[in-house]
Parts: structure tokens; C-alpha cells; sequence
């Protein structure tokens, strides 16, 4: 399961579509619930985010 969550294919959706439910959830649920769920999906969002950019590695080739 480690291996699925952490492959690039899975963190750009994670990122993507989390991002895109955090930036739409108050828009279309109403008071606190809306903002917590924002909150919470920003959260997952950024976490993808961070595993993204620690997976790119960069390459030990100099030229």
C-alpha cells in the first residue's frame, strides 16, 4: 500500500484533486462545515504537495 501511495501517478491526483475540492468547499457547503472541509482537504493537498517535491531527486549527472 506504502509503495501505491507514494508512486507520482497517485500524489498528483491526491494533489490535484484535494486542491481543487479545498478551494471550491466553501463555496458550496455552508458555514463551518465548509471552511473544516477546506481546511482538511488543504491539508491532505499540501501533504502530496511535500511528497511530490521529495521524490524528485536530483540527478548526479554534472556536465
Amino acid at each position: 500500500m506504502k509503495a501505491l501511495l507514494s508512486s507520482t501517478p497517485v500524489l498528483w491526483f491526491l494533489f490535484l484533486f484535494n486542491l481543487v475540492v479545498a478551494a471550491a468547499a466553501p463555496f458550496v457547503v455552508d458555514g463551518a462545515q465548509g471552511v473544516m472541509t477546506a481546511v482538511g482537504m488543504g491539508v491532505v493537498s499540501l501533504g502530496a504537495g511535500v511528497g511530490l517535491l521529495r521524490g524528485q531527486r536530483p540527478s548526479g549527472h554534472g556536465a
